[in-house]
């Protein structure tokens, strides 16, 4: 079953405050010195101004629109790139080393050793960002001197606009060179196209195509209809000679004048005068009134060439008559059919003329006409190539004069919107920023030692190490000894770190609370058998065996058994100095004869007797795993209700092992903080394999307020905490916090 986050949490916590007490005088020192070098160096520092200066950027300048195709972009603030801001670039060049080392050559700039400033030096100094959404540049440099460093901004921002001007001028320079080198070619071309335009119109002999094919369709519709009328007065003129001729008859055919009037060179060139008018008058009718004065002339000379015909007719017919007067002798009626005849006749001779005439005239029109869509495209090309010319000339004649304008003029694309001035505070160093800088390294620093501290740190740290890596019954929890209880202690040795014999001088404390509930878990540990000797040691020196033997024995003498505590640990003895008793005789000489049990056995209470190690032999390993001393535990355990006894340490000696297959069991020390995992696992080891009854463990020196261990404290008599211990039926009356 898993513990709630907030338990975790607090679990958590704690570990990491047991960390810090366990370690608090290297994380101390580690704190301590990085706090104070932050201090030292802070005090070392000299304070550093910044002075700030602002650009303020235009999208344009003034020749930014020199040419919209050909110079297009001059002085211009846009990237090449959409993600790029044009901005980025003109701080890129602020920081260029041709400014940087103008700057620092007009203000001879030296550095701390009187040298001249480096780029590199003067680069850490200075910072060029821009302000957010805004076309505006912010330059700061940091000095010592704010003077100084306002006259930096100042100095650096001002070369700055003369390199932009110089820069823009310069673009201008290219542009006015490209423009005038471009002028004569526009207009040469402009001429070339105007002169193929004026050649196409003689070539074609056009003038207005619009015009002229409105006027096309509207001669060919009048010659339609002058066709038409025509075609209907010949017809007429047909029917007219033919009707003639039935009426003169045989003689008009015997006198032949039909045949031959008409071969008269006299009429025929009249005829084709005619004929040649009526062409020319249709044709003229079509593009003109008849009021046009050419239209009149020709009716005045078409009228004035048939009076002519009729006048030769005349003259044709009279000689006929002569010729034929004396033969034929016709008559005056036959005179006028035969005038009438030739008449018709050479009327219908004119208009089968006219009809052709208008037919050739209409047949060239149309030509006309179906030509005119190609004339009319290839006009139209020339005249946009002419319009193309002309355009790119007359606008690189504008261009040029506000090339020339701009480039007589002194702006760029750049201002100062704000001059530094000399700051008044410092910028650096910032001391409350260092301050807690120092303290938070001063405490990561502190964190990471005690990590490796404790990483380093192979001892155990905590009851719930010990029980895993023993794995006995937990059986009493001993809390170490307070600053306020020191008053107990004679000797302030690590074996003695708890009061030798707190629960005789205290009955009430914690101490003796946990020392009865020791006593209760013993009690109740077997139910079968009860315990008579027990042997105590632990897996390495200083763990407080000895204190925890003697203060058990108090314990269980103070709750009415009879009790025997025999110091059996001859490598370093401890119970004579406890209980401040001699020990020239004690269980070394019982052992060897030398003196009775009775003698050696000291008597401290009614219930409680003591018996020290005596004379240490120089092999007290020899003396313990020997019969002599199996018959005195057997005696012992006769005698008395408990005997505890105390024995060497696992590590150093044999000992408690030897004796431990003479009692009851091995209760276990373990000390948190001294004894580390190997020598405790050695000590696990150890006991399995020389095949020990081990009853369980105790932890001595716990620190109640850094563990997750609580205990029962009561401030009722201590018969009634007694009757607690009694009622309790579990092997250890510890809980744990959940």
């Amino acid at each position: 079953m898993s513990l709630p986050e907030s338990t975790e949490s607090s679990v958590k916590l704690q570990q990491y405050w047991l960390l810090l007490k366990r370690h608090y005088l290297p994380l101390s020192i580690v704190f301590g010195v990085v706090v104070a070098l932050t201090g030292i160096s802070l005090a070392l520092q000299k304070p550093i101004y910044e002075a700030e200066g602002k650009l303020l950027f235009r999208k344009n300048s003034p020749s930014s629109s020199y040419l919209p195709e050909v110079s297009k972009g001059i002085g211009e603030l846009q990237p090449l790139q959409e993600q790029n801001n044009p901005v980025d670039t003109e701080a890129e060049i602020i920081r260029s080393l041709p400014i940087i080392k103008k700057t620092i050559t007009r203000l001879e700039l030296k550095d701390e050793s009187g040298k001249t400033l480096k780029p590199e030096q003067f680069l850490k100094k200075l910072d060029v960002t821009d302000v957010k959404k805004t076309d505006v540049l912010q330059i700061t440099y940091r000095d010592a001197d704010p003077n100084k460093a306002a006259t930096v901004v100042n100095t650096l921002m001002g070369i700055y606009l003369e390199n932009n001007l110089l820069a823009n001028r310069s673009e201008a320079v290219s542009a006015r060179e490209f423009v005038q080198k471009q002028l004569p070619r526009a207009e040469t071309s402009l001429r070339q196209s105007e002169s193929e335009l004026r050649q196409f119109q003689e070539q074609n002999k056009v003038v207005d195509l619009n015009e002229e094919k409105r006027a096309a369709v509207a001669i060919i519709a009048d010659m339609q209809r002058q066709a038409a009328n025509a075609n209907a007065g010949l017809a007429d003129a047909k029917a007219q000679s033919e009707l003639l001729k039935q009426q003169l008859g045989e003689t008009l055919n015997s006198a032949g004048a039909v045949t031959s009037v008409s071969q008269f060179p006299a009429v025929q060139g009249i005829l084709k005068e005619i004929q040649q008018i009526e062409s020319q008058l249709a044709v003229e009718q079509s593009r003109f009134q008849a009021d046009f004065p050419n239209v009149v002339s020709l009716k005045q000379k078409k009228a004035s060439l048939e009076q002519l015909l009729k006048q030769r007719l005349k003259q044709v017919v009279g000689e006929q008559k002569l010729l034929r007067g004396n033969s034929l002798q016709n008559s005056e009626f036959d005179q006028k059919l035969t005038e009438e005849f030739v008449r018709a006749e050479a009327r219908r001779l004119g208009l089968s003329s006219q009809i052709a005439a208008i037919s050739n005239v209409q047949s060239s029109y149309r030509e006309r006409l179906d030509r005119l869509p190609q004339l009319e495209q290839l006009q139209r090309a020339l005249e946009r190539k002419i319009q193309t010319a002309q355009s790119t000339y007359l606008l690189l004649q504008q261009k040029l004069q506000e090339i020339r304008i701009a480039e007589n003029q002194n702006i760029g694309n750049a201002r100062v919107i704000s001059a530094a001035i000399p700051p008044e505070e410092a910028v650096a160093p910032r001391k409350m920023l260092y301050l807690v800088t120092g303290i938070m390294l001063g405490g990561i620093l502190a964190a990471a030692t005690g990590l490796i501290l404790e990483k380093l740190d192979k001892s155990l740290r905590s009851v719930e190490e010990a029980r895993k890596i023993f794995g006995y019954t937990l059986l009493g929890i001993i809390p170490a000894l307070k600053k306020s209880e020191n008053i107990f202690l004679r000797d302030r040795s690590l074996e003695r770190a708890t009061p030798e014999i707190l629960v005789q001088e205290s009955p009430r404390s914690p101490f003796s609370q946990a020392y009865r509930m020791l006593q209760a878990n013993l009690k109740f540990l077997n139910s079968d058998k009860q315990l008579k000797a027990i042997v105590v040691t632990s897996s390495v020196p200083k763990e407080g065996k000895s204190t925890v033997a003697a203060n058990l024995a108090v314990t269980i003498a103070q709750m009415g058994r009879k009790v025997l505590l025999v110091d059996a640990d001859m490598y370093r003895p401890l119970q004579h100095e406890i209980w401040e008793l001699p020990n020239h005789l004690g269980l070394s000489n019982i052992i060897v004869g030398q003196t009775e049990p009775k003698t050696a056995i000291k008597k401290i209470t009614a219930n409680l007797h003591i018996l020290t190690s005596g004379v240490i032999p120089p092999n007290p390993m020899a003396l313990l795993d020997s019969q002599r001393m199996a018959s005195l535990v057997t005696v012992f355990s006769a005698n008395y209700d408990y005997t505890i006894i105390d024995t060497p340490a696992l590590n150093a000696a044999a000992d408690a092992a030897i004796l431990g297959k003479m009692t009851d069991g091995v209760l276990l020390v373990v000390r948190p903080g001294v004894v580390d995992t190997a020598a405790a696992i050695r000590a696990k080891e150890f006991l399995e394999k020389s095949g020990q009854h081990v009853l369980g463990q105790v932890v001595n020196g716990f620190n109640p307020d850094s563990e997750q261990y609580y205990y029962y404290r009561s401030s009722q008599s201590e018969e009634d905490d007694n009757v607690a211990l009694a009622e309790s039926h579990s092997p250890l009356s510890i809980s744990k916090k959940r």
